[in-house]
């Protein structure tokens, strides 16, 4: 048997990253190396819908209809309050549609 020569772990990473952007927009890594999600504006208005769905992308197999929760915080509060923070994973990847950060939500 061969192996492949060259590093091909990060070529492959890379392939894929660029092909899940251009699916479903810019997305960042989390502290969980299987997991990316969308890219949040630096800046945005409490109680206000964000420009476009945020979106949470599992590069492990989820099952579909698993539950995700999300959570919000920064240095002042660990856990701010959300809006219509929880979706459903379909096809690796769960839509919060109408994801709104509420008062001094962390964000």
């Amino acid at each position: 048997m061969h192996l492949p020569e060259g590093p091909i772990g990060m070529d492959n990473f890379n392939a894929i990253h660029e092909a899940l952007r251009a699916c479903h927009g810019d997305l960042v890594q989390t502290g969980s190396p299987a997991i990316l999600c969308s890219a949040l504006p630096t800046h945005w208005r409490s109680n206000k819908s964000l420009p476009v769905a945020f979106k949470v992308v599992a590069l492990d197999d989820v099952s579909d209809g698993t539950v995700v929760t999300i959570r919000a915080g920064n240095d002042e509060n660990c856990c701010g309050e959300l809006k219509n923070c929880t979706a459903v994973m379909k096809n690796q990847v769960a839509k919060f549609n109408d994801l709104r950060f509420v008062g001094r939500s962390g964000r």
